[in-house]
């Protein structure tokens, strides 16, 4: 039986940092699904596909296939037998994603892809409703979380480094509404799963994070 682990959460809450610190703690695969996004972004390049007609978009979803594997610790990406990984960052592929992950196809068949890694791959998986929509059945789910002064400063941080003039004000205003419109929308909108448990980052670093998700794990999977 594989293990899946799903990490929820609003913008901001440090999710994909602690997912991957996690996978490589437990040596199981982190699934970076904007990459997923993004491969099927490829796909439609590729093959010419109208990326304005949702219709077309919807029918190109049947024929692809994409697979998350390791390499000396590196993700690849391979669409339909295809390592594409180095395409993947490209503005254009990033466009693209941007604009066909608002399909109802391209997500659902995104989502069954991802369910049929977990079937039979250890995972590491986070989103606003891994828990909820996509891995329901995951042995250890987390909802991990800080306050929005909490995410807003990390944010703030983020853009001084890379000197980007900020204004934390703004920044709270941006994570509050979009967590409002992330609560809110019609499709697997994000909220805590039942039987998630609720972890807050706000007082915590990284490696506090980390290791006590690991222990939430163990303690589920009865290791």
């Amino acid at each position: 039986m594989a293990y899946n682990i799903a990490i929820d959460g609003p913008a901001g809450a440090g999710k994909s940092t602690i997912a991957k610190k996690v996978s490589a703690n437990l040596g199981f695969v982190y699934v970076d699904t904007g990459a997923m996004y993004r491969a099927m972004a490829v796909y439609f390049l590729d093959n010419g596909i109208d990326t304005d007609n949702e219709e077309e978009v919807g029918k190109a979803c049947n024929d692809v296939r994409i697979v998350i594997e390791y390499k000396d610790g590196a993700q690849q990406v391979i669409l339909n037998g295809d390592n594409i990984t180095g395409r993947l960052r490209t503005e254009e592929v990033g466009n693209t994603a941007s604009k066909t992950a608002v399909y109802p196809e391209v997500r659902k068949k995104l989502v069954e892809l991802q369910k049929e890694l977990a079937r039979t791959t250890d995972v590491v998986m986070d989103g606003r409703d891994i828990g909820t929509c996509v891995l329901p059945d995951a042995i250890c789910k987390i909802y991990l979380t800080a306050s929005v002064e909490t995410r807003a400063l990390r944010r703030l941080n983020e853009l001084q480094e890379k000197g980007v003039a900020a204004d934390l004000e703004v920044i709270k205003k941006d994570i509050a509404d979009r967590d409002y419109r992330d609560m809110n929308r019609d499709v697997s909108p994000l909220k805590q799963a039942d039987d998630a448990v609720l972890v807050d980052s706000s007082d915590m670093g990284i490696e506090e994070v980390t290791e006590k998700i690991i222990s939430i794990f163990k303690e589920k999977a009865g290791k």
